[in-house]
C-alpha cells in the first residue's frame, strides 16, 4: 500500500479530519484489518495566510513546495494539500512538485459534476471567495460558479476566523451563515453549494439546506482513498 503525504495545519481541525477519514475509509476498502501509513506535515498557518495576503505567491508556492519534500523524504508517494486557500497556486505546485498531487478543486468540479449541478455557490475564505479559484476551475465543466459579494465574504471570512478555523462552533454563527446561503441559493436560483473551506463542514451539515451540499473535505479524502 501506498504511503499517503498530507500538507496538514491549514487548519489544524480539519487535519484531524482527513486523517481519521482516510483511515476509516481505506479500511473499508481495503478490509484486510490494516491501517494505512499517513505522513503529515503540518506547516504554520499564520505564515501560509500572511503570504495569501500579501499576493506573494512565490513564497507560498515554496512553502507548500518544502512541505511537499518533507513527505517524500519520509517515504510518501502521493500528496494532498489539505486545504482550499492554498489551491490558489497548485498549477505551480503540481508543475515543480516531486509527488503526483490530488486536487481539492478538481475532485470537487468532477463531483458536482456527477450530481448533475448547473450552477453553485462557492464559499470559503475571503482569499478563495475573491480569487477565480472554483469559477475558473467549473468553466470547463460547464458549471457556472457564484461567489458572494464583497459584503457577503466578509461575513463569512469572520465566521471562519478565528473561532471556526479552530474547530469552535458558535450557534450565532451558524444561524447567520445559514441565512446568508439560503439567501444567496434563492436569489442565484443555484442547485449546488460549494463548502470551500474544510473547516465549513464542522458547522454546515448535509440537512442543513435543501439543496446538494459539495463537502469539499470529505470529496477530498474520498479522491485520496480511491486512488489506492
Amino acid at each position: 500500500m501506498k504511503k499517503i503525504g498530507v500538507v496538514g495545519g491549514i487548519g489544524p481541525a480539519s487535519t484531524l479530519d482527513y486523517y481519521s477519514g482516510i483511515i476509516h475509509g481505506i479500511r473499508q476498502k481495503t478490509k484486510d484489518n490494516n491501517y494505512p501509513e499517513i505522513i503529515i506535515d503540518s506547516i504554520n498557518m499564520t505564515e501560509m495566510l500572511s503570504y495569501v495576503s500579501q499576493k506573494d505567491w512565490n513564497a507560498l508556492v515554496n512553502l507548500l513546495l518544502k512541505s511537499i519534500k518533507n513527505l517524500e523524504n519520509a517515504g510518501a508517494e502521493v500528496a494532498a494539500i489539505a486545504s482550499n486557500t492554498p489551491h490558489i497556486v497548485f498549477d505551480q505546485v503540481q508543475k515543480q512538485s516531486s509527488l503526483p498531487l490530488i486536487s481539492i478543486v478538481e475532485e470537487t468540479c468532477k463531483y458536482a459534476q456527477l450530481k448533475n449541478c448547473k450552477k453553485v455557490i462557492v464559499i470559503g475564505t475571503q482569499f478563495t471567495m475573491s480569487s477565480d479559484l472554483y469559477t475558473k476551475a467549473f468553466e470547463k465543466y460547464d458549471i457556472a460558479a457564484v461567489v458572494p459579494s464583497k459584503e457577503d465574504q466578509i461575513a463569512i471570512h469572520n465566521i471562519i476566523f478565528p473561532k471556526l478555523e479552530e474547530g469552535i462552533v458558535v450557534p450565532e454563527d451558524k444561524h447567520t451563515m445559514l441565512a446568508i446561503t439560503n439567501r444567496l441559493l434563492k436569489e442565484e436560483n443555484a442547485d449546488g453549494l460549494i463548502l470551500g473551506c474544510t473547516e465549513l463542514p464542522l458547522m454546515l451539515k448535509e440537512n442543513d439546506l435543501d439543496t446538494v451540499i459539495l463537502n469539499t473535505t470529505q470529496i477530498h479524502i474520498e479522491s485520496i482513498v480511491n486512488s489506492f
